[in-house]
């Protein structure tokens, strides 16, 4: 369900991950470009900067598609989809799929990369000069890694956003920096908690959908975007509906929408031409209306740009959108 469309402007955050980032000595707070120079001034020097013969040095990295030799220190990356989860990592991307660039949280960091297509465009590519790529698809995969070292990272190969900024942070070269990041991530999330307490029950179920325009509505696990990561592992509520075979993703009939309800509801709304029609429909419909979150007015429908991305830079902006919107709407609730 690879779907964009832009809308809206960045909003401010309380906390960014570059923050996060700057306490591992990366300077990710305004852009790519300082990550890349922050990175430089940390990386030794290769053999053809300090004058020498001979390559820059690499190492093996263990990849779905096998054990690929890859820089000790990537400086120039290309990927189809983990733009967020290498800049949280300090790496700088110098080109990404047309989709990163939809998302709000990375548009500062992203404003020395370039479009490279969707699916990658071997061309461009060549043209960006990369010490390596990274992908989600692998359907280019040879031609890619006739480019550079290319490693193949299948969708959901990390579980949670600790795994993601463990496995990245390897892949940068600095597994040292999990550590620091996830602690900050943790942290964050206990904050959040702490913040909620006294507003939203703690044995409340949270649930997360979508509805596309061509009226079909989907339910979703904690690992495929949409905030999953944030209302299940960062702030801990209970899913309305167990997942036992992890498929994250479930399309519901209005007929078993009920079942599948939540106290509170986190809706976002795939709609690219703007017409709000599917929107309207829904809310039009008596098992809608019956529905305890929206008698209780706890439905939040979603900007779609903002809560579909998973990545950790994602996570962390969207940690403070939720506590954001469920205290304001317990206050008017209150009201």
């Amino acid at each position: 369900m690879d779907r964009k469309k832009k809308r809206g402007m960045l909003g401010a955050l309380t906390l960014t991950f570059g923050l996060m980032l700057a306490g591992c000595g990366t300077d990710n707070g305004n852009s790519s470009e300082s990550a890349q120079t922050q990175a430089a001034e940390a990386e030794p020097k290769s053999a053809a900067q300090s004058g020498e013969t001979g390559r820059a040095s690499t190492r093996a990295f263990d990849t779905a598609k096998g054990t690929v030799q890859i820089p000790d220190r990537p400086q120039r990356i290309v990927t189809d989809y983990y733009g967020g989860e290498l800049i949280a990592a300090g790496l700088n991307v110098v080109g990404a799929a047309p989709l990163t660039f939809d998302n709000p949280f990375l548009k500062e960091r992203l404003q020395d990369a370039e479009d490279a297509g969707q699916p990658l465009n071997t061309e461009k590519i060549l043209e960006l000069q990369p010490d390596l790529i990274v992908v989600m698809y692998d359907d280019s995969y040879e031609a890619l890694s006739k480019i550079a070292p290319t490693v193949h990272i299948p969708f959901n190969t990390a579980k949670s956003v600790t795994e993601t900024i463990a496995l990245f942070s390897e892949l940068a070269g600095r597994p040292d920096d999990a550590k620091t990041l996830i602690d900050s991530f943790e942290q964050k999330g206990q904050t959040a908690r702490e913040a909620l307490k006294s507003i939203v029950d703690e044995r409340a179920t949270i649930g997360i959908y979508e509805l596309v325009n061509d009226g079909t509505l989907w339910i979703f696990g904690e690992n495929a975007g949409r905030g999953g990561q944030v209302f299940y592992n960062a702030l801990g509520y209970r899913m309305p509906h167990p997942d036992p075979t992890g498929e994250q993703t479930l399309q519901l009939s209005m007929e078993m929408l009920p079942e599948y309800a939540a106290d509170y509801m986190f809706l976002t709304v795939y709609d690219p031409d703007h017409t709000g029609e599917a929107l309207r429909d829904l809310q039009e419909l008596e098992i809608w209306k019956q529905l305890p979150a929206v008698r209780n007015n706890r439905v939040f429908i979603n900007d779609y740009d903002y809560w579909y991305p998973n990545d950790p830079l994602a996570v962390m902006g969207q940690i403070d959108l939720a506590v954001d919107a469920l205290t304001q709407r317990e206050a008017e609730n209150a009201k």
